[in-house]
């Protein structure tokens, strides 16, 4: 299709960003659990994101979309809108460069997320859900400072940035039959998908979405663009209306299949982390451990799962681990 965006997302790109984020991003571990393995019947491997720098895989796709700016746009600063860690990893990146960095975050947002981007030197606008949209505040400051929008997911720069987590998973742990990762806009799961395919074509890779809010998983299926107006799950981080116009394609090109899980699923995953693994991870990045510890996938042989992200504040974190039953029950 000529001027297709998703065309400039290929693997090549995948490779050009782990270049540029060499010695920038942390090559986050990869964790493994016998408890883990024996309970979903495969050999998982557990790419620990929450451990990136910002607490999430947004760093990538963040350093390597502002690190492309032309010397103007980076004068000039840019703007984003973000639930907490997109804006937090631009924030950041930002600092670093010598860019000035403006959030635009739901009134309602993590406090820890909030507090975070702000401490990396952004200006934060907030804005109230039920009067407008995150796109159209950052459209106007961008109209009204010239700033350059970097948006959480529907950018090349961001999805390739995004897909070297998943390189990286691959050349550490070896030859994978499965790779799943949760899925909000799409950017993580694009990047992972071009990143798998291209290392090893056989490789399936799945995304992960929370039921409350199953937009992609019924854009996948349906190969029409499906939306969702604010869901009310405890994975903030995939409350995105829709995917992308350049993740879409991508998801619909290269991920095998997408799945749904429960809020309880979720919490037992987060609780899961926290008490078997001895790590912190938020309700948005164990999607895809949860899909395998609640059997909504059922892996066998070599199984990589993307733990997006540890930014969970710690009344959510009182409450999935003080009230096993405040989420519901599978």
């Amino acid at each position: 299709m000529e001027n297709d965006p998703s065309e400039a997302v290929n693997f090549e790109a995948v490779r050009e960003a782990a270049c540029c984020l060499r010695g920038r991003a942390h090559v986050t571990p990869v964790v493994t659990s016998r408890t883990l393995d024996r309970q979903v019947g495969a050999a998982v491997y557990l790419k620990c994101e929450n451990f990136q720098r910002t607490g999430a895989f947004k760093f990538r796709g963040a350093y390597n979309a502002i690190s492309r700016l032309s010397p103007e746009a980076r004068r000039r600063g840019v703007v984003t809108f973000s639930s907490g860690n997109h804006g937090q990893a631009v924030a950041l990146v930002g600092r670093l460069l010598g860019v000035a960095v403006t959030v635009v975050m739901p009134a309602d947002a993590p406090a820890i997320k909030r507090a975070a981007t702000e401490g990396y030197g952004a200006r934060v606008v907030t804005y109230d859900l039920r009067e407008t949209t995150r796109e159209a505040v950052a459209r106007d400051l961008q109209a009204s400072g010239g700033l350059t929008v970097i948006p959480p997911f529907d950018h090349p720069d961001v999805i390739a940035g995004q897909g070297t987590a998943a390189l990286e998973l691959m050349e550490t742990a070896g030859p994978l039959d499965l790779v799943l990762t949760p899925c909000g806009g799409g950017g993580l799961l694009s990047g992972t998908a071009i990143a798998a395919k291209g290392l090893a074509p056989g490789c399936r890779v799945g995304g992960i979405e929370p039921g409350l809010a199953d937009d992609a998983t019924r854009s996948f299926r349906t190969g029409v663009l499906q939306t969702v107006h604010n869901p009310p799950t405890i994975a903030d981080g995939t409350r995105t209306t829709s995917l992308g116009q350049i993740t879409f394609p991508l998801v619909r090109r290269f991920v095998d299949d997408m799945q749904t899980v429960s809020e309880a699923a979720i919490a037992e995953a987060v609780r899961f982390c926290f008490e078997r693994l001895k790590m912190v991870v938020e309700p948005s990045g164990v999607l895809g451990l949860a899909a395998l510890l609640s059997g909504a996938v059922k892996a066998r042989g070599r199984v990589g799962v993307v733990l997006s992200g540890g930014n969970i504040d710690a009344a959510m974190m009182g409450r999935i681990l003080g009230d096993p039953t405040a989420f519901g029950a599978e």
